[in-house]
């Protein structure tokens, strides 16, 4: 019998099967636009069903597991409201008249570093969050993102 040790969402003890969920890596590449206000439109209809899959998720995980543990869900949501978020996109589009795919992972990597170099542990955790709403939106703009198969039996999933 293999054991594996973790931080678990829910404090509770779990026998299974073990689904592994893996992230896949995106790269995104840099081209011209001519039409920057096309191209923030797009950006914000990526943001928009990325807001409301982050809400669906986290009514979800309320059902399922409990208001404190569906608090991520809403905290990313919250993240791709912001407003210095959302501004650094759009002026990444506009002054370099770039797609939105390459402004979001910009953007993305701007803010984690700068919260990966906060002294306060909270706010470095952030940096791994801002990245996680980047990669959900770019997923969208690019259309490259694929449904995790789940197994139809009850699985405990590790990432």
């Amino acid at each position: 019998m293999e054991q594996y040790k973790g931080r678990a969402i829910v404090q509770k003890i779990a026998a299974g099967r073990i689904w592994f969920y893996t992230k896949e890596e995106q790269s995104v590449k840099r081209y011209r636009v001519e039409d920057t206000e096309k191209e923030w439109k797009r950006y914000e209809a990526a943001r928009d069903e990325a807001v409301r899959e982050l809400n669906g998720l986290r009514e979800k995980a309320v059902r399922e597991l409990g208001e404190i543990n569906a608090a991520i869900f809403e905290a990313h949501a919250l993240m791709l409201e912001d407003r210095d978020y959302s501004d650094s996109v759009k002026n990444i589009i506009e002054t370099q008249g770039v797609n939105a795919e390459y402004a979001v992972a910009a953007t993305g990597d701007n803010f984690a570093r700068m919260f990966s170099g906060m002294e306060d542990e909270y706010f470095r955790a952030k940096a791994e969050d801002v990245q996680d709403i980047s990669e959900r939106v770019i997923g969208i703009l690019s259309g490259r993102r694929k449904k995790k198969r789940m197994e139809q039996e009850p699985v405990i999933v590790a990432a």
